[in-house]
């Protein structure tokens, strides 16, 4: 059994969000995941990446690269929205089955609710109602299905400081309503803590539904700050509060203990959502990263 170590472009500031246009032409990130140890990547938004297959696979595979995943945002709550979710997921899907990959990342809409955005880290409990908990959760077993029996590709949905799934109560809202056949939870470490949660205590909640992690830290002393001053999911982003691996609260040790305890034999993208003005930090960060999980064991 062996966990696999990947990175993801949200780690050089390419964010599905909009407005927040990329910095770095994908060749240059490519070449910096590649040379810093990583060997499985995100396929990041839709259109960053060559969305020909036959170009994609050259450019990954020149570098040693595999695709694993995309990250897909959808207006879950809005039932009216939930075909053209998966009218998104299937088009995204169809270039990752061709390039062998094997998961789509599905979330919220995140970010585009102004008050979840502004009370991210600080909310507590749910910010849904059952009725509301319903129509999300069956917009997620439908797109989880189509991109399954259209696609063979598994779904696991990815909670998200912003967004209507942020909280440990908000997660367990809605894997109470989906079907744990088709839908796992991908356990995003930073948002995990951030959200108000401990990633290793998710792990021996969930058990064998998380089947796919993002690894991302969390400070502390920064998460508190931010919540002290009122500061944006952004703001707290920029402020830093997703720190290097190994400067945060989450526990790496744990939560890799944890998982081969379960027997996991799978991948987990480092992700450190940056929006700094170096243009030289995201490819330290991610060597600094890399030799940390190593130093936890992670070849």
């Amino acid at each position: 059994m062996t966990i696999r170590v990947a990175s993801a472009p949200v780690s050089w500031g390419i964010y599905e969000f909009e407005g927040i246009a990329p910095k770095y032409p994908y060749s240059r990130v490519l070449d910096e995941i590649a040379g810093t140890g990583y060997t499985g990547i995100e396929l990041g938004p839709y259109g960053y990446l060559p969305t020909d297959p036959e170009v994609l696979r050259a450019e990954l595979g020149k570098r040693g690269l595999q695709l694993l995943s995309a990250f897909v945002p959808v207006k879950l709550v809005d039932e009216s929205a939930h075909e053209a979710g998966a009218a998104e997921a299937l088009k995204v899907g169809r270039l990752l089955a061709a390039l062998g990959a094997h998961y789509i990342v599905l979330a919220d809409d995140n970010g585009k609710v102004d008050w979840l955005v502004k009370q991210a880290g600080r909310r507590t409990g749910s910010a849904l109602s059952p009725v509301e908990w319903d129509v999300f959760a069956r917009g997620v077993n439908l797109i989880a299905r189509r991109v399954y029996d259209e696609l063979g590709l598994k779904l696991v949905f990815h909670h998200h400081c912003g967004g209507y799934v942020e909280t440990p109560d908000e997660t367990r809202a809605l894997l109470e309503r989906a079907d744990p056949e088709l839908v796992g939870l991908c356990l995003d470490t930073g948002h995990w803590h951030y959200g108000g949660g401990d990633a290793v205590a998710a792990i021996e909640e969930y058990g064998e539904r998380v089947r796919y992690l993002h690894l991302k830290d969390c400070s502390a002393s920064i998460a508190q700050q931010c919540r002290d001053q009122a500061k944006d999911y952004m703001q707290a982003v920029e402020a830093g509060v997703f720190c290097p691996l190994g400067e945060g609260e989450v526990d790496f040790p744990g939560v890799i203990r944890a998982m081969e305890a379960l027997g996991y034999d799978g991948w987990a993208i480092v992700e450190q959502d940056v929006l700094v003005d170096d243009l030289d930090a995201p490819k330290r960060y991610s060597q600094q990263n890399r030799d940390y999980l190593r130093g936890i064991g992670l070849e």
